[in-house]
């Protein structure tokens, strides 16, 4: 058998030549009808395959009863996950009723107007208590849920700086006495001054002691005067707001500085015996919007 190849580069041909009567050409000429055959056979078996499925409604009945099931399956699975969250949302409601018990001890502690801390709102069903959840529940349950942390939140954020306020207002109101230990020696109101022997009116207390020994801030604020002053000698006068007013006169020597802040209890200069004064001590006042008021009720206390 004689073959001419033709070459597209060259545009030309070659000869060949094949001997069918040979072992080897009729091997190769038999490989290669059995693939042709093979293929052939592969596509039909392909083809009767897709034409027997669409020609026969019980095959279509099995792959739609497969994907039933899987639909099921998933649907399963899905419900597992719905239960696990809406047992989570149970434990997180559990979580918030404790705080509300909280809330609730708290407003009471405080003395505060329950009817702005109201935590006696009756819970939402937990949904741990429904035997089943489905998915539209369980999201109304968490919207639920974030209003009532979102309430609470609020409250306790509401209550926390209603004490934080208290208590600062109760540590800048004066309380106590300017001394660590010690008597009164001379009370407010009407007496004879000590040293020129006339009537007056003595405006604050006398708390008598030793040279050097340490003043205290009897409630918090801000120092607004150190320095000498006509009459009080080293005097420290420190502000604690809503009025309030003390002073600490006839000092050695003061520990602190005007627009410093100080505590209940800090020490804020040493007692001496400068201005008009006989004798170390310190002369303690205590102002409100501008008047004298007799200290006796703060350091009784």
């Amino acid at each position: 058998m004689n073959i001419i190849v033709f070459s597209g580069r060259q545009g030309g041909g070659r000869s060949r030549y094949f001997d069918l009567a040979h072992p080897v050409t009729l091997s190769l000429f038999g490989l290669v009808v059995l693939g042709a055959l093979g293929t052939a056979f592969a596509i039909g078996m392909q083809l009767g395959a897709h034409t027997g499925t669409a020609s026969d409604p019980r095959a279509w009945r099995g792959v739609l009863q497969e994907q039933k099931s899987e639909i099921a399956e998933m649907r399963a699975r899905v419900q597992e996950r719905v239960d696990a969250i809406a047992g989570r949302l149970g434990q997180l409601d559990a979580h918030i009723i404790r705080i509300d018990a909280l809330g609730k001890r708290i407003t009471a502690i405080a003395n505060v107007d329950r009817r702005q801390f109201n935590f006696d709102d009756e819970p939402a069903l937990s949904s741990a208590a429904a035997p089943k959840s489905q998915i539209p529940d369980v999201a109304s349950q968490i919207k639920q849920l974030e209003q009532r942390v979102d309430l609470r939140d609020a409250q306790l954020s509401a209550l926390e700086n209603t004490m934080v306020g208290r208590k600062i207002t109760e540590s800048a109101r004066p309380q106590g006495k300017p001394v660590a230990e010690g008597v009164i020696s001379s009370y407010f109101g009407e007496r004879s001054d000590p040293i020129t022997g006339e009537e007056g009116f003595h405006k604050g207390l006398d708390f008598p002691g030793t040279p050097g020994e340490p003043v205290l801030a009897v409630a918090a604020g801000v120092v607004t005067w150190v320095g000498e002053r006509s009459g009080f000698g080293m005097l420290v006068e420190i502000n604690h707001g809503n009025g309030y007013v003390t002073r600490y006169a006839h000092n050695e020597s003061a520990l602190v500085k005007v627009g410093e802040t100080v505590s209940r209890g800090e020490q804020i200069a040493l007692m001496g015996s400068t201005g008009h004064s006989t004798g170390p001590h310190v002369h303690f006042e205590v102002l409100h919007n501008g008047t004298q008021i007799d200290p006796l009720i703060f350091v009784k206390r």
